[in-house]
């Protein structure tokens, strides 16, 4: 027994040596980590190099159809062209900034070359190519989208100006100038083609032309004229008639307007995407109706990346203007307004991405408290713009909608109710050994009124008051920093109970008065608390997952997490039943401790998301489970925790062992 209680103490004290190690470490943030691991490109060099390797991905998986069929070379200059340019994308994805993820880049850069050389069908070839240019852009983030949504007033002018001597009047690529053009101009009228083309890539050829081609550059125009003729050029395969079938479906089907949110959306979407998630016709009918008036698209929205970015520009003047009280408390309401609420699904899709959006939103907050130049400050703004759209390329419409919805539904609950789970399950095991089951229902009162209490709140912040994100984290962060507070305490004094028969003395002498109505209440409390943020915390989580369909969905994931919970808790209780007190003691202590290390790590987290603590950045691993993160602040309370329990264990074992030897029971 005593080689146990030992073993315990040493891996806590190590954890704790571990902890004090980083904490006493310099501060280091994770972007200064990464520039030191490789040079960094400038950031203008970085960006043209990432737009032009993606304009030619997506060539590939656009005109690769054209080299390729059934397995054979059928136009030899067109297969060599595909040959030369993913090798071209091989070799400049190698010259990019050394980052985590860049090799697994490089690997599907060669298995994109390899399909290529074994003729692979175009749509395996087109599959990999558009899953090379989102994993590009996740990567090293840039711009896919207009500022604001394009005013195509003046765009048939202007195409007719600029475009139609090559393209033809009409976009038939019969154009005199295109006649004498080889390979020949783009017919604009050619559904098939338009089908997989998203305004963006017709952006990115008009702003950078294609080599090889008389495609020249034309990013001498202005940029809202080459978004203006990208989605003008984008929808000239539509018959007139296919946008007012496009309007009534738009105006008339919510779930229409959910397949494409914001204008993001809209500029990365294509129609082939579209229709895995609305059907093909329409698909193509809401696509033509979008095209032609993006405007629609670009419409407020009650959260999510609109309100993201909206706050991130409102920051970035205020910061510009002097203001630098002001640009922090946007720079938070950009992140709890708009970020966090997507935040759950974002998570089955690319849980790097999210860990990389919230290093940089940090980042972002550190600066402009820390007063730094206002070119350092827009420069980071930039960063995270490039993420929003990484964000919104990583949650377009997709026919995986509704497993991503039912995994995020059934995480969310798993990992929220289990922390709870044990915090209730050791009240409710430590009663049932004691055999004080007369006390038991203070403590189901407390989660079952944290259930109550929690949907009263949210209730509150929704429909009553306007409660924002930092009240939110606020709550969070005070009432899991209220439960750490009380479970360093619980643990203790059940690690103490569990020393040299301590607890057949507190069973014989103590288990009256300990467990009085004052002490029942107490037990209520914690309960209550322990609940009461995780429910919180779901429940926003849902509504977020809710307002972007899927219910079905999102209820079968619910109850699969009801279920595993359950399983949880009787495997907790029998195993409990099972134990000797002592032994039961010693293991709940443990876990009661382990839970207190992380409420204190998520306490702190939650206070530094808020704005109540200023963010402390540090290059340290992220562990989300555990409750650590790459916070100075957060991994300092942590290691308080662990040094006050460490303490306690110790003042226990060596107090038990000047105690006399007491008679059984």
């Amino acid at each position: 027994m005593r080689a146990r209680r030992d073993w315990g103490l040493k891996t806590l004290t190590m954890v704790a040596a571990l902890l004090a190690a980083v904490v006493i470490a310099p501060s280091v943030s994770p972007a200064m980590a990464q520039d030191t691991a490789a040079p960094a490109a400038p950031a203008h060099d970085l960006i043209t190099d990432v737009r032009q390797i993606w304009q030619l991905v997506d060539y590939i998986a656009v005109d690769y159809v054209e080299a390729v069929a059934d397995g054979a070379v059928k136009n030899d200059g067109e297969y060599a062209e595909m040959t030369e340019f993913a090798a071209t994308v091989r070799t400049r994805l190698a010259g990019m900034p050394a980052r985590d993820g860049h090799s697994a880049l490089l690997t599907q850069a060669e298995a994109l070359q390899s399909a290529i050389a074994a003729k692979a069908p175009p749509s395996e070839v087109a599959q990999r190519s558009n899953a090379l240019s989102a994993a590009l852009v996740s990567l090293y983030p840039i711009p896919v989208a207009p500022a604001k949504a394009p005013d195509l007033t003046q765009a048939a002018a202007l195409y007719r100006e600029q475009c139609g001597a090559c393209h033809g009047m009409e976009g038939k690529g019969d154009g005199e100038t295109g006649a004498h053009l080889d390979p020949p101009p783009i017919d604009f009228t050619d559904h098939a083609r338009a089908r997989v083309r998203s305004a963006y890539a017709l952006y990115e050829v008009i702003t950078q032309g294609v080599a090889d081609t008389g495609m020249a550059s034309f990013d001498v125009l202005p940029e809202d004229q080459r978004w203006a003729l990208a989605f003008y050029v984008g929808n000239m395969s539509a018959p007139p008639a296919l946008a007012a079938e496009g309007e009534k479906l738009w105006q008339a089907n919510p779930a229409v307007r959910a397949a494409v949110p914001d204008l993001a959306t809209l500029t990365a979407v294509t129609e082939e995407k579209l229709a895995g998630v609305i059907g093909a016709e329409q698909a193509r009918a809401v696509n033509a109706y979008l095209r032609g008036q993006p405007a629609v698209a670009d419409r407020p929205a009650e959260g999510g990346l609109s309100i993201a970015r909206a706050r991130l520009a409102e920051s970035v003047k205020a910061y510009q203007a002097g203001d630098a009280k002001a640009a922090g408390a946007l720079a938070l309401s950009s992140y709890l307004d708009g970020f966090e609420p997507i935040e759950a699904l974002l998570r089955t899709r690319d849980a790097n991405l999210l860990v990389r959006v919230e290093t940089a939103m940090g980042e972002y907050r550190t600066r402009i408290g820390a007063g730094a130049p206002v070119s350092d400050v827009v420069a980071q703004a930039d960063v995270l713009r490039g993420l929003f759209d990484a964000t919104d390329a990583a949650l377009a419409p997709s026919a995986d909608d509704s497993t991503a919805a039912f995994l995020g539904a059934f995480t969310i609950l798993v990992r929220e109710g289990v922390e709870a789970l044990l915090v209730v399950v050791a009240m409710i095991g430590f009663l049932s050994k004691v055999d004080r089951r007369d006390v038991l229902p203070y403590v189901h009162g407390g989660w079952a009124s944290a259930l109550v209490a929690g949907l009263i709140t949210w209730g509150i912040a929704a429909y009553v008051l306007d409660i924002d994100g930092a009240s939110r984290e606020a709550t969070e962060g005070f009432a899991a920093l209220f439960a750490a507070t009380i479970l360093i305490g619980v643990g203790i004094w059940m690690h103490g109970k569990s020393l040299a028969g301590r607890w057949q003395s507190y069973l014989k002498d103590q288990i009256s008065s300990a467990l009085s109505k004052r002490s029942a209440w107490f037990l209520f409390g914690l309960a209550f608390v322990a609940v009461y943020r995780e429910v919180f915390e779901t429940i926003l989580f849902y509504v977020a997952l809710w307002a972007r369909g899927n219910v079905g969905a999102i209820i079968g994931g619910f109850f699969a997490g009801v279920a595993v919970l359950v399983v949880i808790t009787v495997v907790m209780l029998r195993t409990s039943r099972r134990l000797p007190i002592s032994q039961f003691f010693a293991v709940s202590s443990a876990l009661v401790a382990l839970l207190a290390i992380v409420m204190a790590g998520k306490g702190v987290a939650a206070l530094q998301e808020g704005g109540y603590l200023p963010p402390s950045l540090v290059n340290f691993p992220r562990f989300e489970v555990l409750g650590v993160y790459p916070s100075l602040y957060s991994l300092m309370a942590q290691l308080a925790v662990i040094v006050v329990i460490v303490l306690g264990y110790i003042y226990n074992t060596r107090s038990a062992a000047n105690e006399p030897p007491r008679a059984a029971a």
